[in-house]
């Protein structure tokens, strides 16, 4: 009788598999993929380079970047698409910008003050 609940009851545990992937906290290879082919389209559809792609998403797969990057290229080549450029610069581009901007500052105030100076003896 036993032997008879043994094969419904593993096949039911079996049909959860990729719900035990989601709680061990194990990535999905399949998902990773996707993401990656998504953004490398996003990247190439902005009219950004690979080499821009890939710093901006280093935890993303360059191989799946790459494929979703050549294939928006050549659908956009395919139907005369342009590209879009991006409205918002990415966050390590505006972080990078107001660090450069902290800096000049106080070399601003420097260069202002010194000519004074040489112009006062």
């Amino acid at each position: 009788m036993y032997r008879y609940l043994i094969l419904p009851l593993a096949l039911a545990l079996l049909a959860g598999c990729d719900r035990l992937y989601e709680r061990a906290g194990l990535p999905d290879p399949a998902k990773i993929e996707a993401e990656g082919r998504a953004i490398g389209g996003a990247c190439r559809h902005a009219g950004r380079g690979l080499e821009d792609c890939y710093a901006l998403n280093p935890k993303a797969s360059k191989a799946a970047i790459y494929e979703g990057w050549k294939e928006m290229h050549e659908y956009m080549a395919k139907h005369g698409i342009q590209d879009v450029a991006p409205q918002l610069a990415p966050k390590g581009l505006r972080k990078a910008e107001e660090k450069a901007q902290a800096a000049q500052t106080p070399q601003e105030e420097k260069q202002a003050e010194q000519p004074q100076t040489q112009n006062g003896r």
